[in-house]
């Protein structure tokens, strides 16, 4: 408990003495002159008007519309000024430490150029002339228009990125971690040549006279990525921490964390020796190997008041569609000499998987193109023979599902997990390199969910923001921020917002087998609730994208408040 909770804790209990009261038997906080929406336990939405939770931040009592508020019983009171409660959010899909990181050094999802990207890279390390590296992401060629001779969507090359620094390496990652950007010092640093061949799962774009031109897709990326300087234990306790706040101004208080890597895990454990580990992490290490090493022979228990498990791993099958890694059955339809790039072949897959089935791990597999999402399918339905009970097998993005294969997601109770706003941001991209023909299987959250598949709605953030009214809007809609196309891009994966505001809280703690923790407004779960001003049950997807978060509670702490952005959160033990 925080110097100000205990302070607080005191005057109220003195109060009470004073006034000759008899202290409750249970130090309860009741929140009152709220209304809001919560899933209950038959997956329908339930009408909330106020909640009790305990001095352990368990929630004791949920009211409902008719409900009277009680006149005692409890020790504290928080006036909800008539503002909208929610359960606390939860981001299927992000990556925790990138997000700190990625917060902390060059940031270029926000150009539209590429003049404007070189410009910030030039800034950065005019700024920063003590960096060995200049690292950073968020670039993506699609926004920059870049084009080859032909007309062709290209990829920016090591002499542009030259022009802007060329006194030490710069390595930039692609929106979407699935391939990085060099400069010639960079992959001099790497040793990537003319005669480099690129790894299994890995592809080296070249200039026609086969040498470099700057970028790596996927597995290829490790050529360059292992020669930058690790970050340090104080670098990555920074990242948490900017993660998490970044998190909380959201409404988001649990995540998947999907490859979390030793480095990562001793982060999180040193905020939680601190007691400043206040976001719900589901955590799935990066590969067996990582599993192993962090968990050893068994997923770990839930630790810091249901604030940490290791309970899975994650594997990647493909990569990603704007780099055309992603695995198709077919070629690209603007790459014709290209199917994308697949990590492993199923054999492999199907041992990976099997290596932490038998151990008794969560399997979350990145799919995205429709021969990945084929081949996952396919491997899980297998394993099931083999694997009994409640596996809740996952599939990362579930981007491009051929219908044929769609049937495969309900057989085995397979967890979609899936990020609404990848849609909204990739459609104009996923038509050039799909064609029409393909469109049917494309970010199908409807036809899914129908099939049998469990929604899990996340961000995979730093890829987009851990936005879930951005992504709830992208839902139920189907339409940008510009309000484009009217009517959806596929108008027909529209879910309702019963469905979106399940897959946001429910959906995402029962694919990381939370559900009995948190995840819902319900008796005996944590309080992890937040206060907002747009009801999304009821509001326009543009008033859903601007809502505005007023306080986020943990555990019946408040870790976020508008009105306190600085002020440190509150943990109860």
């Amino acid at each position: 408990m925080s110097g100000r909770s205990m302070a607080r804790r005191l005057a109220a209990v003195s109060a009470i003495a004073l006034a000759g009261s008899a202290l409750p038997a249970l130090a309860d906080t009741l929140v009152d002159n709220v209304h809001g929406t919560t899933i209950g336990a038959d997956g329908q939405p339930e009408a909330v008007t106020g909640l009790m939770f305990s001095d352990s931040g368990v929630i004791t009592r949920v009211f409902h519309p008719g409900e009277k508020m009680p006149k005692k019983g409890f020790a504290y009171h928080i006036d909800g000024k008539g503002q909208v409660i929610l359960p606390g959010l939860i981001d299927a899909h992000v990556h925790v430490m990138e997000v700190g990181l990625a917060a902390l050094s060059l940031d270029l999802s926000d150009t539209r150029t590429l003049a404007q990207a070189l410009d910030k890279v030039r800034a950065f390390a005019a700024a920063h002339p003590d960096r060995a590296w200049i690292t950073g992401r968020g670039w993506n060629q699609e926004q920059w228009g870049l084009k080859d001779a032909s007309g062709a969507s290209r990829f920016p090359t090591a002499a542009e990125l030259d022009s802007a620094v060329g006194d030490r390496p710069v390595w930039l990652e692609r929106v979407d971690g699935h391939a990085g950007w060099g400069n010639s010092a960079a992959l001099k640093a790497g040793g990537v040549t003319a005669q480099t061949k690129a790894p299994a799962g890995g592809a080296i774009d070249k200039r026609p006279d086969g040498t470099p031109a700057g970028v790596l897709v996927d597995a290829a990326q490790a050529l360059v990525g292992d020669k930058i300087p690790a970050p340090r234990a104080a670098d990555r306790d920074a990242a948490l921490a900017k993660a998490q706040s970044l998190l909380f101004q959201r409404g988001v208080t649990a995540v998947a964390d999907m490859g979390t890597s030793i480095e990562d895990w001793q982060a999180y454990r040193r905020a939680g020796d601190r007691n400043q580990l206040y976001v719900r992490i589901m955590a799935y290490a990066f590969g067996v190997d990582q599993m192993a090493l962090i968990a050893g022979g068994e997923p770990t228990p839930w630790l810091y008041q249901d604030r940490l498990r290791l309970g899975g791993v994650k594997l990647f099958m493909d990569g990603a569609l704007g780099s055309r890694g992603a695995w198709l059955k077919a070629p690209y339809a603007d790459a014709p000499a290209t199917r994308g790039l697949p990590r492993m072949n199923d054999t492999q897959l199907g041992n990976l998987m099997s290596r932490a089935a038998m151990d008794n791990f969560q399997v979350a597999v990145h799919a995205i193109g429709d021969a990945a999402n084929a081949s996952v399918l396919h491997t899980i339905d297998d394993l099931s023979a083999t694997y009994k009970g409640d596996r809740r097998w996952r599939v990362e993005h579930a981007q491009i599902v051929d219908p044929a294969d769609r049937a495969l997601l309900g057989r085995n109770g397979v967890i979609a997990s899936m990020q609404p706003v990848h849609e909204t941001s990739d459609r104009l991209m996923a038509e050039a390199r799909l064609g029409p023909q393909r469109l049917a299987g494309a970010y199908a959250w409807r036809s899914n969910a129908a099939a049998g598949a469990r929604l899990a709605f996340g961000s995979d953030a730093p890829v987009e923001q851990a936005d879930p009214f951005a992504g709830f809007a992208a839902a139920i809609s189907r339409e940008g921020p510009d309000g484009q196309p009217a009517g959806g891009w596929q108008p027909q994966e529209v879910v309702t917002r019963a469905q979106a505001l399940a897959a946001y809280t429910t959906g995402g703690a029962y694919a990381g087998f939370a559900e009995a923790r948190f995840g819902r407004l319900a008796p005996g779960l944590r309080a992890d609730f937040v206060l907002v001003d747009t009801d999304p049950m009821t509001a326009t997807p543009a008033q859903i994208r601007a809502t505005r978060v007023s306080e986020t509670w943990i555990g019946g702490g408040k870790v976020w408040s508008a009105a306190a952005p600085e002020a440190a959160p509150e943990n109860k033990r």
